[in-house]
């Protein structure tokens, strides 16, 4: 699950579920040791903690959460007891946490703690850009008079500030992405009640385009509500609209499209039959991915949209598949169901092929997240609805990247590698698994000392005490359930 990435979309969107013990498989199985070959290793970075004890970390998925320079961003609990437990806002916190979490950067071995708007508690860091500017969400301190939770702003942090983005009037927005130009893209509520409100504001809710400082309203594809989700170099915004104001039977939402918006203009990508669409990411040249349920309703597909033309990808002969990442060479992965739907694999779709990139060891699911412009594809591997093991796959071969590291972490998941190959994962301390950690992986150079011990480096704050991780179902889509 983001980890939503971080969770976002209302009816529209899964939680994650109960944590499981995990079978520490990758330290002595010998099929997971000869995966690793030649392959270098990596320079572990524990991100670290703000708590003295546990703690649990989040992570963006379908997001920038690593730009070039190395900085890298998330959220992370605080040791402050959150005034509003069990009571909570979704788009902060994934699951209900005592603590509050704040959002951090990463930068050279140093923590920051990027703090909330003022009165509020609670904040979240969801995308990075090259400048090291940050787009994401805090509390203000308000309750939301609509749902009785937390009032949360889109905000984006330049230069060591935090700047409230505001609202279209409403009570609430979100900020998911910003390009290196510093344009910003989210959603934001306005007055209007709407018992189909898609971001469950409870009025409607539009996608914006933020831009020195001026929210953009973007519009709709037909219908009230709309969400915005990335926006790439050239101000392309991918997002999702209601095409219309009547509930479907099979979603009880109204159909829901995704689109693309750019030069001023939504253009609708379309549908595979049926009345549910999310997109997930796009590339530098507007090559979009995500899923879209077929007719009926009753399952879902990845999807490429490219230049106008809308391709299924399929699936590995089962029902549901999801297209998560695409690089700019257009380069697809996600993953898929195989027949009966018992097994998910992580897939690469490449010139019309989808390959399936197996799993670790003897798990027996497994999803891909994340590829870059050199072909590496990270993901998780696991048993069905558990993460257990953090993957690396390229020339053919997934490898465990816990046999690329010194013992004493347990990876369960990686969600985004940059093209210097460096890999953000969540992970913990076998013993301690009350615990989630970010870590940073970093390659080291060929043939050094560092290549051929690695090094795991605590950050400030660590108390060597990673974390439960959290389940994830790798046959759930991306974006939101099919009905």
């Amino acid at each position: 699950m983001k980890t939503m990435k971080m969770t976002w979309i209302t009816a529209v969107v899964l939680l994650a579920g109960l944590a499981i013990p995990v079978r520490l498989i990758a330290q002595d199985h010998p099929e997971a040791q000869a995966q690793t070959g030649s392959h270098p290793r990596f320079i572990v970075k524990d991100v670290g903690t703000f708590t003295d004890g546990q703690s649990r970390a989040t992570l963006t998925t379908y997001a920038q959460i690593v730009n070039s320079r190395g900085m890298f961003v998330g959220q992370e609990d605080t040791s402050i007891p959150d005034p509003y437990y069990p009571n909570f806002s979704g788009f902060i916190f994934p699951i209900s946490d005592p603590l509050v979490q704040h959002g951090f950067v990463w930068n050279n071995g140093l923590l920051t703690d990027l703090g909330a708007l003022p009165n509020g508690q609670g904040s979240g860091a969801l995308w990075i850009n090259e400048k090291g500017e940050i787009a994401g969400v805090s509390e203000n301190g308000l309750i939301d008079p609509l749902l009785g939770t937390p009032e949360v702003r889109a905000v984006v942090w330049r230069g060591g500030q935090i700047v409230d983005l505001g609202t279209l009037g409403g009570n609430e927005s979100l900020a998911n992405s910003i390009n290196d130009y510093g344009q910003i893209a989210g959603f934001a509520a306005n007055t209007i009640l709407d018992p189909f409100s898609l971001a469950g504001f409870g009025t409607q809710t539009r996608a914006v385009l933020w831009e020195n400082g001026v929210a953009r309203e973007l519009g709709t594809l037909g219908g009230n509500n709309s969400l915005a989700f990335a926006v790439n170099n050239r101000g392309q915004v991918i997002g999702m609209s209601y095409t219309n104001s009547i509930p479907n039977s099979t979603t009880g939402i109204p159909t829901t499209d995704p689109f693309l918006w750019e030069n001023g203009k939504m253009v609708d990508l379309g549908s595979l039959g049926g009345t549910f669409g999310a997109p997930n990411f796009i590339n530098q040249i507007g090559q979009i991915v995500g899923q879209m349920n077929l007719a009926g309703d009753l399952s879902g597909h990845p999807f490429l949209w490219d230049r106008g033309s809308l391709k299924d990808l399929g699936t590995l002969g089962g029902d549901n598949g999801e297209a998560n990442w695409v690089n700019d060479s257009g380069e697809v992965v996600g993953g898929a169901d195989y027949p009966g739907g018992a097994l998910h694999h992580a897939f690469l779709w490449k010139q019309g092929v989808m390959k399936d990139l197996g799993v670790v060891a003897d798990d027996k699911c497994s999803s891909a997240f994340s590829i870059n412009s050199k072909g590496q594809i990270v993901g998780d591997s696991g048993m069905c609805g558990v993460q257990v093991h953090a993957f690396l796959w390229e020339n053919g071969t997934m490898i465990d990247l816990n046999t690329l590291i010194p013992p004493g972490v347990q990876l369960f998941v990686a969600y985004y590698i940059n093209d210097l190959g460096e890999i953000a994962c969540e992970g913990y301390v076998p013993g301690e698994e009350h615990s989630i950690h970010d870590f940073l992986l970093i390659p080291a150079q060929e043939g050094t000392a560092a290549d051929q011990s690695a090094v795991t480096e605590q950050g400030p704050g660590s108390t060597k005490q990673p974390v439960l991780r959290k389940p994830h179902d790798h046959r759930a889509p991306s974006r939101g359930p099919i009905q």
